[in-house]
Protein backbone atom coordinates (compact mmCIF):
# COMPACT_ATOMS: atom_id res chain seq x y z
CA UNK A 1 0.00 0.00 0.00
CA UNK A 2 1.33 3.46 -0.85
CA UNK A 3 1.70 6.13 1.80
CA UNK A 4 0.31 9.59 1.12
CA UNK A 5 2.89 11.89 -0.35
CA UNK A 6 3.01 14.33 2.56
CA UNK A 7 3.14 11.64 5.24
CA UNK A 8 5.84 9.78 3.33
CA UNK A 9 7.98 12.91 2.96
CA UNK A 10 7.65 13.62 6.70
CA UNK A 11 8.61 10.05 7.51
CA UNK A 12 11.68 10.24 5.25
CA UNK A 13 12.79 13.46 6.94
CA UNK A 14 12.53 11.81 10.34
CA UNK A 15 14.44 8.73 9.20
CA UNK A 16 17.35 10.83 7.95
CA UNK A 17 17.85 12.37 11.35
CA UNK A 18 16.96 9.38 13.48
CA UNK A 19 19.76 7.43 15.12
CA UNK A 20 20.91 4.37 13.22
CA UNK A 21 20.61 2.43 16.45
CA UNK A 22 16.83 2.33 15.97
CA UNK A 23 14.48 2.55 18.94
CA UNK A 24 15.62 0.07 21.61
CA UNK A 25 13.49 1.89 24.22
CA UNK A 26 10.33 1.49 22.14
CA UNK A 27 9.57 5.22 22.11
CA UNK A 28 8.81 5.30 18.41
CA UNK A 29 6.18 7.99 18.00
CA UNK A 30 8.02 9.14 14.87
CA UNK A 31 6.83 5.95 13.16
CA UNK A 32 3.16 6.34 14.08
CA UNK A 33 2.03 6.90 10.50
CA UNK A 34 4.27 4.55 8.53
CA UNK A 35 4.94 1.95 11.25
CA UNK A 36 8.36 1.61 9.58
CA UNK A 37 11.52 1.37 11.72
CA UNK A 38 14.29 3.62 10.38
CA UNK A 39 16.77 0.78 10.03
CA UNK A 40 17.84 1.51 6.48
CA UNK A 41 16.76 -1.76 4.91
CA UNK A 42 13.70 -3.32 3.31
CA UNK A 43 11.19 -5.30 5.40
CA UNK A 44 10.64 -9.01 5.03
CA UNK A 45 7.58 -10.06 3.03
CA UNK A 46 6.41 -13.30 4.65
CA UNK A 47 5.60 -12.75 8.34
CA UNK A 48 6.59 -15.25 11.01
CA UNK A 49 4.39 -13.72 13.72
CA UNK A 50 0.61 -13.67 14.10
CA UNK A 51 -2.01 -11.44 15.68
CA UNK A 52 -5.05 -13.03 17.25
CA UNK A 53 -8.09 -11.64 19.08
CA UNK A 54 -10.75 -13.18 21.31
CA UNK A 55 -13.74 -12.07 19.25
CA UNK A 56 -14.93 -10.86 15.88
CA UNK A 57 -17.50 -8.24 16.93
CA UNK A 58 -17.38 -5.21 19.19
CA UNK A 59 -19.50 -2.35 20.44
CA UNK A 60 -18.17 1.05 21.56
CA UNK A 61 -16.55 0.65 24.98
CA UNK A 62 -15.85 -3.08 24.59
CA UNK A 63 -12.45 -4.56 25.43
CA UNK A 64 -10.89 -6.81 22.79
CA UNK A 65 -8.06 -9.11 23.88
CA UNK A 66 -5.16 -8.87 21.39
CA UNK A 67 -2.25 -11.33 21.22
CA UNK A 68 1.03 -11.05 19.28
CA UNK A 69 3.08 -14.24 19.16
CA UNK A 70 5.83 -15.96 17.20
CA UNK A 71 9.58 -16.69 17.22
CA UNK A 72 11.83 -14.55 19.41
CA UNK A 73 11.61 -10.84 18.58
CA UNK A 74 13.15 -7.70 20.06
CA UNK A 75 10.69 -4.96 19.16
CA UNK A 76 7.07 -4.49 18.14
CA UNK A 77 4.51 -1.80 17.41
CA UNK A 78 0.75 -2.48 17.47
CA UNK A 79 -2.10 -0.28 16.25
CA UNK A 80 -5.76 -0.61 15.30
CA UNK A 81 -6.96 1.17 12.15
CA UNK A 82 -10.01 1.54 9.98
CA UNK A 83 -9.95 -1.69 7.98
CA UNK A 84 -11.23 0.04 4.86
CA UNK A 85 -8.73 2.93 5.12
CA UNK A 86 -5.51 1.55 6.50
CA UNK A 87 -3.66 4.79 5.85
CA UNK A 88 -5.91 6.57 8.32
CA UNK A 89 -4.83 7.36 11.92
CA UNK A 90 -4.94 4.82 14.71
CA UNK A 91 -8.30 4.32 16.37
CA UNK A 92 -9.19 3.36 19.90
CA UNK A 93 -6.85 2.96 22.85
CA UNK A 94 -5.00 0.12 24.51
CA UNK A 95 -4.62 -1.19 28.05
CA UNK A 96 -1.51 -3.07 29.17
CA UNK A 97 -1.23 -6.47 30.82
CA UNK A 98 2.55 -6.57 31.52
CA UNK A 99 4.27 -3.19 31.85
CA UNK A 100 7.70 -4.86 31.87
CA UNK A 101 7.31 -5.88 28.23
CA UNK A 102 5.03 -3.23 26.75
CA UNK A 103 4.24 0.47 27.01
CA UNK A 104 1.54 2.80 25.72
CA UNK A 105 2.19 5.48 23.10
CA UNK A 106 0.06 8.31 21.81
CA UNK A 107 -0.22 8.54 18.04
CA UNK A 108 -1.94 11.62 16.69
CA UNK A 109 -4.66 13.01 18.93
CA UNK A 110 -5.71 9.70 20.44
CA UNK A 111 -4.09 8.92 23.78
CA UNK A 112 -2.70 5.40 24.28
CA UNK A 113 -3.54 4.50 20.68
CA UNK A 114 -0.45 2.29 20.15
CA UNK A 115 1.65 -0.25 22.05
CA UNK A 116 5.41 -0.86 21.75
CA UNK A 117 8.25 -2.67 23.48
CA UNK A 118 10.15 -1.32 26.49
CA UNK A 119 13.55 -2.85 25.68
CA UNK A 120 15.44 -5.07 23.23
CA UNK A 121 14.98 -8.10 25.47
CA UNK A 122 13.78 -11.07 23.44
CA UNK A 123 10.14 -12.00 23.76
CA UNK A 124 7.75 -14.52 22.19
CA UNK A 125 4.32 -13.34 23.32
CA UNK A 126 2.57 -10.04 24.00
CA UNK A 127 -0.96 -9.57 25.34
CA UNK A 128 -2.84 -6.26 25.49
CA UNK A 129 -6.46 -5.06 25.47
CA UNK A 130 -7.96 -2.75 22.88
CA UNK A 131 -10.77 -0.44 24.01
CA UNK A 132 -13.24 0.42 21.27
CA UNK A 133 -13.95 4.18 21.04
CA UNK A 134 -17.42 5.69 20.76
CA UNK A 135 -16.75 6.90 17.21
CA UNK A 136 -15.14 3.67 16.01
CA UNK A 137 -15.39 2.80 12.30
CA UNK A 138 -17.60 -0.13 11.36
CA UNK A 139 -14.59 -2.39 10.71
CA UNK A 140 -11.25 -2.29 12.54
CA UNK A 141 -8.09 -4.20 11.66
CA UNK A 142 -5.09 -4.73 13.93
CA UNK A 143 -1.63 -4.17 12.46
CA UNK A 144 1.79 -4.94 13.93
CA UNK A 145 5.38 -4.18 13.03
CA UNK A 146 7.80 -6.78 14.47
CA UNK A 147 11.60 -6.45 14.68
CA UNK A 148 13.45 -9.75 14.96
CA UNK A 149 16.82 -8.00 14.85
CA UNK A 150 18.10 -4.73 13.49
CA UNK A 151 17.87 -5.53 9.77
CA UNK A 152 15.18 -8.20 9.97
CA UNK A 153 11.69 -6.86 10.49
CA UNK A 154 8.15 -7.02 9.15
CA UNK A 155 5.97 -3.95 8.67
CA UNK A 156 2.20 -3.80 9.16
CA UNK A 157 1.62 -7.50 9.68
CA UNK A 158 -2.14 -7.77 9.11
CA UNK A 159 -4.25 -9.12 11.95
CA UNK A 160 -7.91 -10.05 12.25
CA UNK A 161 -10.72 -7.65 11.32
CA UNK A 162 -13.32 -6.99 14.01
CA UNK A 163 -16.64 -5.37 13.12
CA UNK A 164 -19.58 -3.71 14.79
CA UNK A 165 -22.81 -5.73 14.85
CA UNK A 166 -24.86 -5.74 11.65
CA UNK A 167 -22.15 -3.83 9.75
CA UNK A 168 -22.05 -4.62 6.02
CA UNK A 169 -19.16 -6.73 4.77
CA UNK A 170 -15.98 -4.61 4.58
CA UNK A 171 -14.22 -3.70 1.36
CA UNK A 172 -10.67 -4.59 2.33
CA UNK A 173 -7.67 -4.54 -0.05
CA UNK A 174 -6.51 -8.08 -0.85
CA UNK A 175 -2.95 -7.48 0.34
CA UNK A 176 -4.22 -6.36 3.74
CA UNK A 177 -5.38 -9.87 4.56
CA UNK A 178 -2.89 -12.05 2.75
CA UNK A 179 0.59 -10.94 3.78
CA UNK A 180 2.58 -8.20 5.44
CA UNK A 181 2.30 -4.91 3.65
CA UNK A 182 5.44 -4.22 1.70
CA UNK A 183 6.82 -0.71 1.99
CA UNK A 184 9.44 -1.15 -0.70
CA UNK A 185 9.67 -2.43 -4.22
CA UNK A 186 10.26 -6.16 -4.76
CA UNK A 187 13.80 -7.47 -4.47
CA UNK A 188 15.03 -10.10 -6.92
CA UNK A 189 18.17 -12.21 -7.35
CA UNK A 190 20.65 -11.62 -10.16
CA UNK A 191 21.31 -14.72 -12.24
CA UNK A 192 24.67 -13.71 -13.72
CA UNK A 193 27.47 -11.16 -13.22
CA UNK A 194 27.48 -7.75 -14.85
CA UNK A 195 29.45 -7.06 -18.03
CA UNK A 196 31.15 -4.03 -19.52
CA UNK A 197 29.33 -4.08 -22.86
CA UNK A 198 28.01 -0.63 -23.63
CA UNK A 199 30.50 1.15 -21.39
CA UNK A 200 31.42 4.47 -23.00
CA UNK A 201 28.73 4.14 -25.68
CA UNK A 202 25.42 3.40 -23.93
CA UNK A 203 26.26 3.75 -20.25
CA UNK A 204 28.60 5.66 -17.97
CA UNK A 205 31.09 3.27 -16.31
CA UNK A 206 33.74 3.48 -13.60
CA UNK A 207 36.17 0.58 -13.33
CA UNK A 208 39.04 -0.13 -10.99
CA UNK A 209 41.57 -1.25 -12.12
CA UNK A 210 41.01 0.65 -15.34
CA UNK A 211 39.30 -1.39 -18.09
CA UNK A 212 38.91 -4.43 -15.81
CA UNK A 213 36.25 -7.02 -16.53
CA UNK A 214 33.36 -6.86 -14.02
CA UNK A 215 33.11 -10.65 -14.28
CA UNK A 216 36.58 -10.80 -12.69
CA UNK A 217 36.81 -11.37 -8.93
CA UNK A 218 39.17 -8.37 -8.52
CA UNK A 219 37.22 -5.74 -10.47
CA UNK A 220 35.28 -2.88 -8.88
CA UNK A 221 32.55 -1.79 -11.27
CA UNK A 222 29.92 0.96 -11.25
CA UNK A 223 27.67 1.85 -14.18
CA UNK A 224 24.84 4.30 -14.87
CA UNK A 225 22.45 3.93 -17.79
CA UNK A 226 19.74 6.49 -18.39
CA UNK A 227 16.31 5.13 -19.30
CA UNK A 228 13.86 7.99 -19.92
CA UNK A 229 13.31 9.72 -16.56
CA UNK A 230 15.28 7.20 -14.50
CA UNK A 231 18.78 5.78 -14.25
CA UNK A 232 19.60 2.08 -13.92
CA UNK A 233 22.64 1.55 -11.69
CA UNK A 234 24.90 -1.51 -11.38
CA UNK A 235 27.61 -1.93 -8.73
CA UNK A 236 29.89 -4.89 -8.05
CA UNK A 237 33.22 -5.74 -6.48
CA UNK A 238 35.07 -8.11 -4.15
CA UNK A 239 33.59 -7.53 -0.70
CA UNK A 240 32.25 -9.70 2.11
CA UNK A 241 30.81 -6.66 3.87
CA UNK A 242 29.51 -3.78 1.83
CA UNK A 243 29.93 -1.81 -1.37
CA UNK A 244 28.92 1.82 -1.59
CA UNK A 245 29.10 4.77 -3.90
CA UNK A 246 28.39 8.43 -3.25
CA UNK A 247 27.86 11.59 -5.25
CA UNK A 248 29.76 14.56 -3.87
CA UNK A 249 30.31 18.21 -4.69
CA UNK A 250 33.99 17.89 -3.70
CA UNK A 251 36.63 15.25 -3.06
CA UNK A 252 35.97 15.15 0.68
CA UNK A 253 33.48 13.00 2.56
CA UNK A 254 30.57 14.94 3.98
CA UNK A 255 27.23 16.21 2.71
CA UNK A 256 27.08 13.45 0.10
CA UNK A 257 24.35 11.33 -1.46
CA UNK A 258 25.23 7.70 -0.74
CA UNK A 259 24.03 4.27 -1.85
CA UNK A 260 24.99 1.10 0.01
CA UNK A 261 24.75 -2.61 -0.73
CA UNK A 262 25.29 -4.40 2.58
CA UNK A 263 25.79 -8.13 3.05
CA UNK A 264 24.03 -9.40 6.15
CA UNK A 265 23.64 -13.13 6.75
CA UNK A 266 24.26 -13.81 3.05
CA UNK A 267 21.46 -11.47 2.05
CA UNK A 268 22.15 -8.09 0.49
CA UNK A 269 20.24 -5.01 1.65
CA UNK A 270 20.28 -1.98 -0.63
CA UNK A 271 19.88 1.40 1.04
CA UNK A 272 20.24 5.07 0.37
CA UNK A 273 22.15 7.10 2.93
CA UNK A 274 23.29 10.58 3.81
CA UNK A 275 27.00 10.97 4.53
CA UNK A 276 27.90 13.54 7.14
CA UNK A 277 31.63 14.13 7.51
CA UNK A 278 33.57 11.04 8.57
CA UNK A 279 30.68 9.74 10.69
CA UNK A 280 28.85 6.49 9.92
CA UNK A 281 26.26 6.91 7.16
CA UNK A 282 22.74 7.88 8.17
CA UNK A 283 20.67 5.22 6.44
CA UNK A 284 17.34 5.98 4.78
CA UNK A 285 14.54 3.77 3.59
CA UNK A 286 14.83 1.96 0.27
CA UNK A 287 11.61 3.46 -1.10
CA UNK A 288 13.42 5.79 -3.48
CA UNK A 289 14.87 2.77 -5.33
CA UNK A 290 13.11 0.43 -7.74
CA UNK A 291 13.92 -2.86 -9.45
CA UNK A 292 16.36 -3.85 -6.70
CA UNK A 293 18.40 -7.01 -7.38
CA UNK A 294 21.50 -8.55 -5.85
CA UNK A 295 23.92 -11.45 -6.08
CA UNK A 296 26.64 -12.75 -3.75
CA UNK A 297 28.95 -15.38 -5.24
CA UNK A 298 32.58 -16.29 -4.40
CA UNK A 299 33.14 -13.15 -2.36
CA UNK A 300 31.90 -10.81 -5.12
CA UNK A 301 28.96 -8.62 -4.12
CA UNK A 302 26.66 -7.32 -6.85
CA UNK A 303 23.57 -5.15 -6.68
CA UNK A 304 21.51 -3.17 -9.13
CA UNK A 305 18.58 -0.78 -8.85
CA UNK A 306 16.73 2.00 -10.63
CA UNK A 307 16.39 5.58 -9.41
CA UNK A 308 14.47 8.55 -10.78
CA UNK A 309 16.70 11.32 -12.07
CA UNK A 310 14.93 13.82 -9.83
CA UNK A 311 13.50 13.06 -6.40
CA UNK A 312 12.22 16.37 -4.98
CA UNK A 313 10.31 14.61 -2.18
CA UNK A 314 13.42 12.93 -0.78
CA UNK A 315 15.72 15.11 1.28
CA UNK A 316 19.40 14.38 0.69
CA UNK A 317 18.98 12.80 -2.75
CA UNK A 318 20.89 14.66 -5.48
CA UNK A 319 19.52 15.15 -8.98
CA UNK A 320 21.31 12.73 -11.31
CA UNK A 321 21.47 15.28 -14.14
CA UNK A 322 24.05 17.31 -12.19
CA UNK A 323 27.84 16.96 -12.15
CA UNK A 324 29.56 15.39 -9.16
CA UNK A 325 32.68 13.67 -7.94
CA UNK A 326 31.93 9.96 -7.56
CA UNK A 327 33.22 7.86 -4.63
CA UNK A 328 33.35 4.06 -4.69
CA UNK A 329 34.15 2.32 -1.40
CA UNK A 330 34.11 -1.12 0.17
CA UNK A 331 34.55 -2.40 3.71
CA UNK A 332 33.31 -4.68 6.45
CA UNK A 333 29.86 -4.79 8.02
CA UNK A 334 28.83 -5.86 11.49
CA UNK A 335 26.37 -8.61 12.26
CA UNK A 336 23.62 -6.03 12.55
CA UNK A 337 24.38 -4.66 9.11
CA UNK A 338 26.04 -1.49 10.33
CA UNK A 339 28.91 -0.44 8.11
CA UNK A 340 32.40 0.01 9.46
CA UNK A 341 34.90 2.51 8.14
CA UNK A 342 36.24 1.42 4.77
CA UNK A 343 39.52 -0.46 5.17
CA UNK A 344 41.23 1.57 2.46
CA UNK A 345 40.88 4.88 0.68
CA UNK A 346 37.77 4.97 -1.51
CA UNK A 347 38.10 5.31 -5.26
CA UNK A 348 37.46 8.95 -6.24
CA UNK A 349 37.05 10.24 -9.78
CA UNK A 350 39.63 12.77 -10.89
CA UNK A 351 36.96 15.27 -11.92
CA UNK A 352 33.24 15.97 -11.80
CA UNK A 353 30.97 14.00 -14.12
CA UNK A 354 27.34 13.99 -15.20
CA UNK A 355 26.27 10.34 -15.26
CA UNK A 356 23.27 11.16 -17.46
CA UNK A 357 25.39 13.09 -19.94
CA UNK A 358 27.80 11.74 -22.52
CA UNK A 359 28.56 8.06 -21.74
CA UNK A 360 32.16 7.52 -20.65
CA UNK A 361 34.33 4.66 -19.45
CA UNK A 362 36.67 6.01 -16.79
CA UNK A 363 38.76 4.97 -13.85
CA UNK A 364 39.64 6.85 -10.73
CA UNK A 365 42.18 7.03 -7.97
CA UNK A 366 42.27 5.63 -4.46
CA UNK A 367 44.95 8.13 -3.55
CA UNK A 368 44.44 11.92 -3.53
CA UNK A 369 46.70 13.90 -5.84
CA UNK A 370 48.41 15.66 -2.96
CA UNK A 371 49.32 12.33 -1.37
CA UNK A 372 50.54 10.99 -4.70
CA UNK A 373 52.75 14.05 -5.03
CA UNK A 374 53.97 13.52 -1.45
CA UNK A 375 55.00 9.94 -2.18
CA UNK A 376 56.53 10.81 -5.55
CA UNK A 377 58.73 13.59 -4.19
CA UNK A 378 59.89 11.48 -1.25
CA UNK A 379 60.82 8.57 -3.51
CA UNK A 380 62.74 10.88 -5.87
CA UNK A 381 64.59 12.45 -2.93
CA UNK A 382 65.50 9.35 -0.94
CA UNK A 383 65.92 6.76 -3.70
CA UNK A 384 67.86 8.86 -6.18
CA UNK A 385 69.30 12.22 -5.14
CA UNK A 386 70.43 11.45 -1.60
CA UNK A 387 71.71 7.94 -2.40
CA UNK A 388 73.77 9.09 -5.38
CA UNK A 389 75.02 12.11 -3.43
CA UNK A 390 76.33 9.90 -0.62
CA UNK A 391 78.10 7.54 -3.03
CA UNK A 392 79.77 10.48 -4.81
CA UNK A 393 81.03 12.06 -1.57
CA UNK A 394 82.30 8.81 -0.13
CA UNK A 395 84.06 7.22 -3.10
CA UNK A 396 84.67 9.84 -5.81
CA UNK A 397 86.86 12.42 -4.12
CA UNK A 398 90.10 11.05 -5.67
CA UNK A 399 88.38 10.33 -8.99
CA UNK A 400 87.17 13.94 -9.46
CA UNK A 401 89.72 15.70 -7.25
CA UNK A 402 91.39 17.43 -10.21
CA UNK A 403 88.15 18.33 -11.97
CA UNK A 404 86.49 21.62 -11.10
CA UNK A 405 82.96 22.97 -11.52
CA UNK A 406 82.22 26.65 -10.83
CA UNK A 407 85.49 27.03 -8.96
CA UNK A 408 85.03 24.03 -6.67
CA UNK A 409 86.02 20.38 -6.93
CA UNK A 410 83.49 18.50 -9.06
CA UNK A 411 82.71 15.82 -6.47
CA UNK A 412 81.83 18.52 -3.93
CA UNK A 413 79.61 20.49 -6.32
CA UNK A 414 77.76 17.34 -7.43
CA UNK A 415 77.36 16.24 -3.82
CA UNK A 416 76.12 19.66 -2.72
CA UNK A 417 73.71 19.99 -5.64
CA UNK A 418 72.17 16.56 -4.98
CA UNK A 419 71.85 17.16 -1.25
CA UNK A 420 70.26 20.61 -1.66
CA UNK A 421 67.83 19.03 -4.14
CA UNK A 422 67.00 16.45 -1.48
CA UNK A 423 66.32 19.19 1.06
CA UNK A 424 64.09 21.06 -1.39
CA UNK A 425 62.09 17.98 -2.45
CA UNK A 426 61.68 16.76 1.12
CA UNK A 427 60.53 20.18 2.34
CA UNK A 428 57.90 20.50 -0.39
CA UNK A 429 56.72 16.93 0.13
CA UNK A 430 56.60 17.40 3.91
CA UNK A 431 53.88 20.07 3.82
CA UNK A 432 51.56 18.28 1.36
CA UNK A 433 49.95 15.85 3.87
CA UNK A 434 49.23 18.75 6.22
CA UNK A 435 47.52 20.62 3.39
CA UNK A 436 45.52 17.51 2.48
CA UNK A 437 44.48 16.68 6.04
CA UNK A 438 44.17 20.25 7.22
CA UNK A 439 46.35 19.42 10.21
CA UNK A 440 47.85 16.47 12.03
CA UNK A 441 46.58 12.96 11.24
CA UNK A 442 45.79 10.71 14.19
CA UNK A 443 45.29 7.63 12.00
CA UNK A 444 48.73 7.44 10.37
CA UNK A 445 50.54 5.64 13.20
CA UNK A 446 54.29 6.28 13.55
CA UNK A 447 54.69 7.53 9.99
CA UNK A 448 54.16 11.27 10.67
CA UNK A 449 56.37 11.20 13.78
CA UNK A 450 59.25 9.60 11.91
CA UNK A 451 58.60 11.93 8.98
CA UNK A 452 58.98 14.98 11.22
CA UNK A 453 62.24 13.54 12.58
CA UNK A 454 63.58 12.99 9.06
CA UNK A 455 62.56 16.53 8.11
CA UNK A 456 64.40 17.98 11.13
CA UNK A 457 67.57 16.01 10.32
CA UNK A 458 67.31 17.02 6.65
CA UNK A 459 67.27 20.71 7.60
CA UNK A 460 70.00 20.26 10.20
CA UNK A 461 72.47 18.68 7.75
CA UNK A 462 72.99 21.71 5.43
CA UNK A 463 72.96 24.08 8.40
CA UNK A 464 75.75 22.06 10.01
CA UNK A 465 77.62 21.91 6.69
CA UNK A 466 77.57 25.71 6.55
CA UNK A 467 79.76 25.77 9.65
CA UNK A 468 82.20 23.15 8.36
CA UNK A 469 85.75 23.76 9.69
CA UNK A 470 88.65 23.97 7.25
CA UNK A 471 90.22 20.72 6.08
CA UNK A 472 93.13 20.78 8.53
CA UNK A 473 91.30 22.34 11.49
CA UNK A 474 91.40 20.34 14.78
CA UNK A 475 87.60 20.13 14.86
CA UNK A 476 87.30 18.77 11.32
CA UNK A 477 87.34 15.15 12.47
CA UNK A 478 84.53 15.85 14.97
CA UNK A 479 82.52 17.56 12.21
CA UNK A 480 83.04 14.55 9.93
CA UNK A 481 81.65 12.25 12.58
CA UNK A 482 78.56 14.40 13.19
CA UNK A 483 77.97 14.97 9.47
CA UNK A 484 78.20 11.25 8.72
CA UNK A 485 76.07 10.11 11.69
CA UNK A 486 73.33 12.68 11.07
CA UNK A 487 73.11 11.82 7.38
CA UNK A 488 73.15 8.07 8.01
CA UNK A 489 70.45 8.35 10.69
CA UNK A 490 68.27 10.43 8.35
CA UNK A 491 68.64 7.88 5.53
CA UNK A 492 67.79 4.91 7.77
CA UNK A 493 64.76 6.67 9.26
CA UNK A 494 63.64 7.78 5.79
CA UNK A 495 63.62 4.19 4.56
CA UNK A 496 61.66 3.06 7.64
CA UNK A 497 59.22 5.94 7.15
CA UNK A 498 58.68 4.99 3.51
CA UNK A 499 58.08 1.37 4.51
CA UNK A 500 55.32 2.52 6.89
CA UNK A 501 53.87 5.08 4.49
CA UNK A 502 53.42 2.68 1.58
CA UNK A 503 50.64 0.82 3.40
CA UNK A 504 48.70 3.81 4.72
CA UNK A 505 45.18 4.17 3.25
CA UNK A 506 45.99 7.44 1.46
CA UNK A 507 48.86 5.82 -0.49
CA UNK A 508 48.25 2.09 -0.36
CA UNK A 509 50.70 0.56 -2.81
CA UNK A 510 50.12 -3.07 -3.86
CA UNK A 511 51.02 -5.72 -1.28
CA UNK A 512 53.41 -7.48 -0.99
CA UNK A 513 55.03 -5.93 -4.07
CA UNK A 514 55.84 -2.65 -2.31
CA UNK A 515 57.64 -4.36 0.60
CA UNK A 516 59.73 -6.63 -1.62
CA UNK A 517 60.64 -3.77 -3.94
CA UNK A 518 61.78 -1.55 -1.08
CA UNK A 519 63.81 -4.43 0.38
CA UNK A 520 65.33 -4.87 -3.07
CA UNK A 521 66.32 -1.21 -3.21
CA UNK A 522 67.95 -1.36 0.24
CA UNK A 523 69.85 -4.51 -0.75
CA UNK A 524 70.89 -2.86 -4.04
CA UNK A 525 72.26 0.22 -2.26
CA UNK A 526 74.07 -1.78 0.44
CA UNK A 527 75.50 -4.13 -2.21
CA UNK A 528 76.96 -1.25 -4.26
CA UNK A 529 78.33 0.37 -1.11
CA UNK A 530 80.01 -2.89 -0.04
CA UNK A 531 81.40 -3.44 -3.55
CA UNK A 532 83.02 0.00 -3.59
CA UNK A 533 84.36 -0.48 -0.05
CA UNK A 534 86.01 -3.78 -1.08
CA UNK A 535 87.44 -2.12 -4.17
CA UNK A 536 88.89 0.70 -2.06
CA UNK A 537 90.36 -1.77 0.41
CA UNK A 538 92.08 -3.70 -2.39
CA UNK A 539 93.64 -0.49 -3.71
CA UNK A 540 94.90 0.44 -0.28
CA UNK A 541 96.58 -2.94 0.10
CA UNK A 542 98.67 -2.14 -2.96
CA UNK A 543 100.10 0.96 -1.35
CA UNK A 544 103.38 0.35 0.45
CA UNK A 545 103.30 3.50 2.50
CA UNK A 546 100.02 4.62 4.04
CA UNK A 547 99.90 8.28 4.88
CA UNK A 548 98.97 9.17 8.45
CA UNK A 549 95.72 10.88 7.48
CA UNK A 550 94.68 7.74 5.57
CA UNK A 551 93.54 6.03 8.76
CA UNK A 552 91.46 8.94 9.91
CA UNK A 553 87.76 8.12 9.93
CA UNK A 554 85.76 9.48 7.00
CA UNK A 555 88.81 11.13 5.33
CA UNK A 556 89.01 10.99 1.56
CA UNK A 557 90.57 7.93 0.02
CA UNK A 558 94.30 7.93 -0.83
CA UNK A 559 95.64 8.80 -4.22
CA UNK A 560 96.16 5.10 -4.91
CA UNK A 561 92.44 4.74 -5.38
CA UNK A 562 92.63 6.86 -8.51
CA UNK A 563 93.87 3.70 -10.25
CA UNK A 564 90.32 2.37 -10.03
CA UNK A 565 88.79 5.45 -11.70
CA UNK A 566 87.31 3.55 -14.62
CA UNK A 567 85.87 0.84 -12.39
CA UNK A 568 84.20 3.37 -10.14
CA UNK A 569 82.71 5.29 -13.01
CA UNK A 570 81.24 2.08 -14.42
CA UNK A 571 79.82 1.14 -11.02
CA UNK A 572 78.36 4.64 -10.56
CA UNK A 573 76.69 4.46 -13.97
CA UNK A 574 75.18 1.06 -13.15
CA UNK A 575 74.11 2.32 -9.72
CA UNK A 576 72.36 5.38 -11.14
CA UNK A 577 70.57 3.24 -13.74
CA UNK A 578 69.48 0.79 -11.04
CA UNK A 579 68.12 3.59 -8.87
CA UNK A 580 66.18 4.95 -11.82
CA UNK A 581 64.66 1.50 -12.38
CA UNK A 582 63.52 1.31 -8.74
CA UNK A 583 62.19 4.86 -8.86
CA UNK A 584 60.30 4.19 -12.09
CA UNK A 585 58.70 1.10 -10.55
CA UNK A 586 57.48 3.03 -7.52
CA UNK A 587 56.20 5.95 -9.60
CA UNK A 588 54.35 3.55 -11.91
CA UNK A 589 52.71 1.92 -8.87
CA UNK A 590 51.66 5.33 -7.53
CA UNK A 591 50.17 6.22 -10.89
CA UNK A 592 48.08 3.03 -10.88
CA UNK A 593 46.36 3.56 -7.52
Amino acid sequence: MELPGLAFAVWMFICVYASVDGYPSGKIREACTSMIPCHGSSPQLSPEHTITVNGTEFKPGDNIEVHLSGPDFEGFFIQARDAEHLDSPAVGSFMLVDRRLSQLLTCGRTKNSAVSHTSKAKKKYIKVYWIAPGDAPKHVQFLATVVKKYKTFWVKIPGPVVSQPHAPSPTIPLHATSEAISTSHPVSYLSKPFNASGCGSMKFCIRNPSNCDPESASCFFLSFQQEKSSVFIEMSGPSEGYLAFALSHDQWMGGDDGYLCVNEDHRVHVSTAYLKGRNPPVLDSENALEDVSWRLVDGVLQCSFRRSIRLPAYKGRFNLDGSYYIFLADGEASEGGLTYKHRRQPLITNGIYNVTGLPQDIGGSRSPRLMKAHGTLMFVAWITTVSIGVIVARFFKPVWSHSFLFGKEMWFQVHRMLMLTTVMLTSISFVLPFIYRGGWSQQAGFHPYLGCTVMALTIFQPLMAGFRPSRHAPRRQLFNWFHWSTGTTARILAVVTMFLGMDLPALDLPDPWDTYTMIGFVAWHVGIDVLLEIHSYCLVRKVEVIEDDRVQILQSLTSAEAEGRLFKQIVLTIYVCGNIVFLTAFLAAINQI
